[in-house]
């Protein structure tokens, strides 16, 4: 897991650590010294630590005028053990929300697993969503994630189009992939 390095083509469009406004803002990173690991496995010194020990994310882009964020994950979402979920919600989506993001894409390229636990958590903060107008989806996560999450009804607050699990997201610029999915969610991918 120690070669798998957070998405970094867009660092021209967007840097966490560099945005005032971003949780992360100011964090200092190492491209040697592995600090962090997902049960005995380390992982790339990029990742940022949200307090999990199996959930770490990258905010790839973010914008503020059209209120979005681009975030990809790594490790495996636990709400069963760690509720990790809370755990992402009060580490990182309130603060967004607070400043006016309410439009999610979480890429799960590198999400292995999900244990789900209560949904009462993801029903807030779908409300909280739908009051602004927001949505959250989830492209590229892999079957059983998608399966396992399904069968925990959390598609009622996660957007799981089948038709942006096999989605080649990395060959867009943020906007594009933002206008696309956005466009999608308009239908709310309805021809599938």
């Amino acid at each position: 897991m120690h070669n798998i390095e957070p998405f970094f083509r867009w660092r021209d469009h967007y840097i966490a650590s560099d945005d005032e406004r971003s949780p992360f803002f100011g964090r200092q990173y190492s491209e040697f010294f592995y600090t962090h690991k997902i049960y005995n496995h380390l992982i790339h010194p990029q990742w940022d630590d949200i307090g999990s020990e199996s959930l770490f994310l990258k905010v790839l882009f973010v914008d503020y005028e059209d209120g979005y964020a681009l975030i990809e994950l790594l490790g495996e979402w636990n709400d069963c053990h760690d509720n990790d979920f809370l755990t992402l919600r009060q580490a990182l989506l309130q603060q967004m929300g607070s400043e006016g993001i309410f439009r999610f894409i979480f890429l799960g390229d590198n999400l292995l697993n999900f244990h789900a636990d209560d949904d009462s958590y993801y029903e807030e903060w779908a409300e909280e969503l739908r009051d602004e107008n927001g949505w959250a989806v989830c492209i590229n996560f892999r079957g059983h994630v998608i399966e396992e999450m399904r069968s925990a009804r959390l598609h009622q607050y996660l957007e799981m189009p089948p038709a942006l699990q096999r989605l080649n997201w990395r060959q867009y610029r943020p906007q594009e992939l933002f206008e696309a999915v956005s466009g999608g969610m308009g239908g709310r991918f309805l021809t599938e």
